[in-house]
């Protein structure tokens, strides 16, 4: 940090596996900085994000946050993205008293706050999002046969862990994993053919919810699809699935494929035209990333690009990284999202619940009331505190 700018770092998988969809998330943080930037930025610091590619390779992943912290001298780390990368940087960057802002990945292993102080989450935790699917699936689905279908390590178990929390046991007749990268998952798929499964629930990221659709084609499975929000963007699949088909189909044939897919969200939808937030993010997309569609990962960049332009506010005009970090416990965030953040210094979760979405053309249509959950036992229950209205100039207050 200087006396005229704060730079925060960050890593994304511009390239690998998890490149669809994912590539845009930093560019549309980068986007609202810029746009801060263009209005003045944070007590007269400009914004700077420096974001590198580690591909969705932990590896790499520990090599350019090093660099990030040793040799660009980053004020703190801004929406590192991806569970199996982040982890093996978190105890680094506590280590470091680095501050660990909003990590792009609903991993339970971020809500820590006694041994990693500086780390906080962002979107709704696995657990929390695995409890709020299962619940609707069983009011929804009663009686009926339920296949896993989830990544391995955290992000697959701990969606699975709140999946097991609401639904019986006897009602899960498969339960498959994937290893990120994955090319082929026809094992998989045999398998939840073979157990004749009504409804398939995946915690996957896009690349491996594609190949899922795909593979339910190929085995003739009308099994309904059920997929947690990191693999269920409309955008990101319907160019997946018309890459990934041997003609060489269009984004529209793509599309096709996954109307009536169900997910989650803990934003609103892109399609939302209406709502203020969407018009602000799509007024600052059109003006400084062009390129970028307005998909729901792209919301969430800038969403996450919001939050973190609000704590570096209340951290103070001359902040140290202590005085982020003590922000963002103090919790009483607003911003876009659907239901409140979780934020406190006992809890360095981020949003606290998500409401139940279906595609629906290029874009997600809510269904019933948001949600909010623990990442324990508790109860799922509806959320009934109105949503807040974008402020006029696009930039929250001190």
């Amino acid at each position: 940090m200087t006396a005229t700018t704060v730079t925060v770092g960050g890593h994304a998988p511009l390239t690998g596996p998890a490149a669809p969809g994912f590539m845009d998330y930093p560019v549309a943080i980068r986007a609202y900085f810029d746009y801060v930037n263009a209005n003045g930025g944070v007590y007269g610091r400009k914004l700077v994000y420096d974001y590198k590619d580690d591909a969705y390779n932990p590896s790499k992943t520990v090599a350019v946050v090093h660099q990030l912290v040793e040799q660009d001298n980053v004020y703190a780390i801004l929406a590192g993205i991806g569970t199996p990368t982040h982890s093996k940087v978190v105890d680094y960057l506590n280590a470091q008293h680095v501050p660990d802002l909003f990590v792009s990945s609903g991993c339970l292993c971020w809500n820590q706050p006694g041994s990693l102080p500086y780390t906080f989450g962002f979107p709704t935790d696995y657990v929390r999002e695995g409890k709020i699917l299962g619940s609707y699936v069983k009011s929804a689905f009663p009686g009926k046969k339920i296949a896993y279908f989830s990544q391995s390590g955290d992000f697959g178990e701990n969606g699975v862990k709140g999946l097991d929390t609401v639904l019986p046991p006897s009602s899960v007749v498969s339960r498959q994993t994937y290893e990120p990268g994955a090319i082929d998952i026809t094992p998989q798929m045999t398998a939840i053919a073979q157990s004749k499964a009504d409804v398939i629930i995946a915690f996957s990221i896009g690349s491996a919810t594609a190949m899922l659709r795909l593979a339910q084609l190929k085995f003739g499975n009308t099994a309904q699809l059920v997929v947690s929000y990191p693999g269920s963007d409309p955008v990101t699949l319907s160019k997946l699935l018309a890459s990934y088909t041997k003609q060489g189909g269009t984004a529209a044939q793509g599309n096709a494929l996954i109307q009536g897919m169900i997910t989650d969200a803990y934003l609103p939808p892109a399609t939302d035209t209406s709502n203020s937030w969407i018009a602000l993010f799509d007024k600052v997309r059109a003006q400084y990333a062009p390129s970028l569609p307005l998909s729901t990962t792209v919301l969430s960049g800038m969403a996450e690009a919001y939050t973190f332009v609000q704590a570096l506010q209340r951290a103070g005009k001359n902040p140290t990284r202590q005085s982020i970090v003590n922000a963002v416990e103090q919790g009483g965030f607003t911003g876009p999202g659907l239901v409140s953040f979780a934020f406190s210094k006992s809890s360095h979760a981020g949003y606290a619940g998500s409401q139940i979405a279906v595609v629906k053309g290029n874009g997600l249509a809510l269904q019933g009331q948001p949600l909010i959950t623990d990442d324990g036992t508790g109860p799922v229950t509806p959320y009934a505190s109105p949503p807040a209205t974008a402020p006029a100039q696009g930039i929250p207050s001190p």
